[in-house]
């Protein structure tokens, strides 16, 4: 079986949080697009997912990284896995349990808005549907189209996060390749965006003249006294 990342837009979320990789190397080891990883490091994208540590899970080395990030053309490697995962056999339409059909228009729709490069054969086989509710869902023409909320399959049940990522991944392959510009881009450093358009200049201090401050106390205390004199009068 071949090795495969588990949950790609959580690792590509820890990496652009805790690491210098360039959008590239962390697009080809997560299996994204480049401008994918581009949206995710803008706050654009995966606002709702959770970072996952590849460390911590043994699928990335520290050493690995490492070396990515002294060198730019540098691809990531997994690591070895500990445990193998057997590889489903599993052919045709998921069979989805009565208990959660209810549930499947939601989850159509949730794939139809936030992953529009799935095939309609891809989504069939996610949640075990037929080709015709998933275009009366995306024509807006289902019998209960008013009544439905966009909801994860994952978080229904009604398939895996392994193979939802799975689906996503034989689409994207379908996908423009990008630009040289989108290749090269890579976060700013720190160092980079400090103090950018902004300058403080203190302005200068003048020298203060003893004399002239003496001078004018003493004449605004002849003014007083003057005053306070015709007062009496």
């Amino acid at each position: 079986m071949a090795q495969q990342l588990l949950m790609p837009k959580a690792t590509a979320v820890w990496l652009v949080d805790n690491t210098a990789l360039s959008f590239d190397q962390i697009a080809q080891f997560c299996k994204l697009h480049p401008l994918e990883v581009k949206a995710i490091a803008d706050g654009e994208a995966a606002q709702g997912i959770k970072g996952l540590d590849p460390i911590a899970t043994g699928q990335l080395s520290r050493d690995e990284i490492g070396r990515a990030e002294k060198d730019i053309a540098y691809r990531l490697k997994l690591s070895e896995p500990k445990v193998r995962v057997p590889e489903s056999k599993r052919r045709g339409p998921r069979y989805t349990p009565v208990s959660k059909r209810q549930d499947r228009p939601n989850a159509i729709l949730w794939l139809v808005r936030n992953h529009a490069e799935l095939k309609d054969t891809q989504i069939s086989r996610l949640v075990g549907t037929t080709k015709s509710t998933i275009e009366q869902i995306r024509d807006r023409t289902h019998w209960n189209a008013a009544n439905l909320t966009p909801m994860d399959p994952v978080t229904l049940g009604l398939c895996s996060q392994i193979d939802l990522d799975l689906e996503v991944e034989r689409a994207s392959k379908n996908r423009p390749l990008p630009t040289a510009a989108e290749l090269g881009a890579t976060l700013q450093a720190a160092s980079e965006t400090e103090n950018l358009g902004y300058r403080y200049e203190r302005p200068e201090e003048k020298e203060i003249d003893a004399d002239a401050v003496f001078a004018k106390l003493s004449s605004l205390k002849s003014t007083r006294t003057q005053d306070e004199d015709e007062d009496l009068y």
